[in-house]
């Protein structure tokens, strides 16, 4: 059963809660002359400092706590010596596990002054986002998110990232169903009330596709061009949605 009782959402709020935190906490902080490996350092200190568990480390042999994507990285970044610089933007995806549960989101930062294309990318995946909840309710399409976040992302003159998805949470980080950022309106099951879903626009001022690098997760986009990244976690209500992480 995809959709959750109202005990596993209480049960969900802390975990969510905490990653809305540490991302807050590293964006009052992130800044050019640090490394990758620095801003994972702050993740893993906040979380533990939370009483609760990094979900990303050694995820399927994952080594860090946090995804740090540096301009044309898109995804699963792997935080290391590499020094942020002024007009660089980064993309930080973290979880957190505690009560049973996994909460999950993401934000991309501005390094400084950043070129005004990327100042709009930022903006513009945040906006798909909430244009990808819109309307959304228990019995809605799954595929009217992406959608949404299609139109929004193309209308701007930007493309969507098709290689990677946004995905049910709970128990587990990666749940069903997958939730693409593109898709035919009025498609896909029709989302049970209480289905908790992680939706994270990934978009790219280039093309969509990407090469993974030889660490096995490096995800960078193949013409070069920068990408952000901006997740949430939601319950999908009957009257609408409830943002955890927010």
């Amino acid at each position: 059963m995809i959709g959750k009782t109202e005990q596993e959402i209480e049960l969900m709020r802390e975990p969510n809660r905490i990653v809305r935190d540490c991302l807050n906490f590293v964006g009052e902080r992130i800044h050019a002359g640090m490394t990758t490996k620095e801003i994972d350092e702050l993740v893993y200190r906040f979380i533990k400092a939370s009483d609760a568990e990094p979900s990303c480390l050694g995820y399927c042999g994952y080594p860090a706590s946090a995804c740090v994507s540096v301009n044309e990285t898109v995804v699963h970044g792997i935080p290391d010596g590499r020094v942020l610089r002024e007009g660089d933007i980064v993309s930080v995806d973290l979880c957190a596990y505690k009560n049973g549960y996994h909460g999950d989101g993401a934000r991309t930062f501005a390094i400084g002054a950043v070129s005004a294309e990327n100042e709009k990318l930022i903006r513009v995946t945040e906006e798909c986002f909430f244009r990808g909840i819109e309307g959304l309710k228990a019995g809605t399409p799954l595929y009217d998110i992406g959608y949404r976040v299609q139109q929004h992302a193309e209308k701007n003159g930007f493309s969507v990232i098709r290689a990677y998805t946004g995905h049910g949470i709970g128990r587990e980080m990666h749940e069903d169903p997958s939730v693409p950022n593109f898709g035919r309106k009025g498609t896909g099951m029709r989302l049970p009330v209480n289905t908790v879903i992680c939706i994270e626009p990934m978009i790219a001022a280039g093309g969509f596709r990407v090469n993974v690098l030889d660490d096995g997760w490096t995800a960078v986009t193949r013409d070069g061009k920068c990408a952000a990244h901006y997740e949430n976690t939601v319950v999908v209500r009957e009257d609408g949605v409830e943002i955890l992480t927010l």
